[in-house]
């Protein structure tokens, strides 16, 4: 199977990959600048430090139960769920698809049901968020095909989970998969990576711009590996993780030797606001 940054290399030569990445970025900063966008999170509040189940940001009652979040609201809340106004009782599973798809609204706002390791949370997602209206738009470093390379996954016999900070300052689990091998400048380098449920990697990883030049930490998504494990690492298209937009998103920072010694200039860099 090839990757994503395959095809476009063989779609045509530098210059329709080039075309190709602007669309991309223009596509990126237009899904953050959306209603329901990262920038718009406003709050991610846990339940468990609210045992009486009342959030202050947020009217109705809310409390865990098992696998399961209760929300009572009464017609005073102003709670709307699947559409319709809610008074009474109803129980929520976590929200999987996109903030707007959220079961539970508030006006104009969307309440998200989320679970990590066990604890239940409220997000809530407002387009009038200030960060939102802030925004101008996403530093990133013109396309370059020297930061297109060849790599090879490398899956490790079982997963490992390993425990990592979190951007809102907790430690959680963090499953790994393999390990990702690449060259840059004649140098192998590698980062650990884990394998989502359709089988893309995903990488958390800093580097010699972090902190400088760039965010303290992106993303990188470099797509499905081949049966051989071969793929393609576009770091054209490194990501500012969501909490580069909103403080209230729960971003892992890079497990250990997730730092390369190299300087990527390439992909996304920083939010800039206007």
């Amino acid at each position: 199977m090839s990757t994503d940054a395959e095809q476009h290399q063989q779609a045509g030569g530098p210059d329709e990959a080039a075309e190709e990445w602007r669309r991309w970025h223009e596509g990126r900063v237009l899904a953050i600048a959306a209603p329901y966008g990262p920038l718009a999170l406003t709050g991610t509040h846990w339940l468990s430090d609210y045992p009486e189940g009342r959030i202050p940001a947020v009217p109705g009652q809310w409390r865990e139960d098992g696998d399961a979040v209760v929300l009572t609201a009464t017609a005073e809340d102003g709670i709307v769920l699947d559409g319709k106004p809610l008074t009474g009782e109803v129980r929520l599973g976590a929200d999987s698809g996109p903030a707007d798809d959220a079961r539970v609204a508030l006006g104009d706002r969307r309440l998200a049901v989320i679970r990590r390791e066990g604890l239940w949370a409220v997000r809530d997602f407002d387009p009038d968020a200030p960060a939102r209206h802030a925004f101008s738009t996403v530093d990133a470093t013109p396309y370059d095909p020297a930061w297109v390379v060849p790599g090879t996954f490398r899956p490790y016999p079982e997963e490992r989970d390993v425990r990592v900070a979190n951007a809102d300052g907790a430690e959680r689990g963090l499953g790994l998969g393999g390990e990702l091998a690449f060259t840059v400048a004649g140098e192998e380098h590698t980062l650990q990576v884990t394998v989502e449920e359709d089988g893309s990697l995903w990488a958390v990883f800093a580097d010699a711009t972090s902190g400088n030049g760039s965010y303290r930490f992106r993303f990188l998504r470099p797509g499905t590996p081949a049966g051989d494990g071969g793929l393609s690492v576009d770091f054209n298209r490194a990501l500012l993780p969501p909490c580069a937009f909103a403080d209230h998103f729960l971003c892992p920072f890079p497990p250990p030797g997730n730092t390369l010694t190299v300087p990527v200039a390439a992909g996304e860099r920083n939010r800039l606001d206007a």
